[in-house]
């Protein structure tokens, strides 16, 4: 299994914008082969807490591929990411 945990950050006048795309960017992450849990949550103003958990290298491959052709990738591409990847 590949886990990704982290923190995405985001300017204040940005975060209306994360907001209403993450539903969409959830719903389409859950839908993908090999997902068993993705979670992104507003942990503090503009700071969103990801965690993901993908079957194999080839289920997180896939999400990795399909994210920057993504309206949540356009909205979410430029902003600070800090995420660390653990295989189980």
């Amino acid at each position: 299994m590949i886990r990704l945990t982290g923190t995405m950050r985001c300017a204040p006048d940005e975060a209306e914008a994360v907001r209403s795309a993450l539903p969409e960017h959830i719903r389409l992450t859950r839908a993908e082969p090999g997902c068993i849990a993705f979670e992104i949550s507003e942990t503090a103003p503009g700071v969103f807490t990801v965690r993901e958990l993908f079957a194999d290298a080839s289920a997180f491959e896939i999400h990795q591929d399909r994210t920057p052709s993504s309206d949540w990738w356009k909205i979410t591409g430029h902003m600070t990411r800090d995420f660390r990847r653990s295989t189980e």
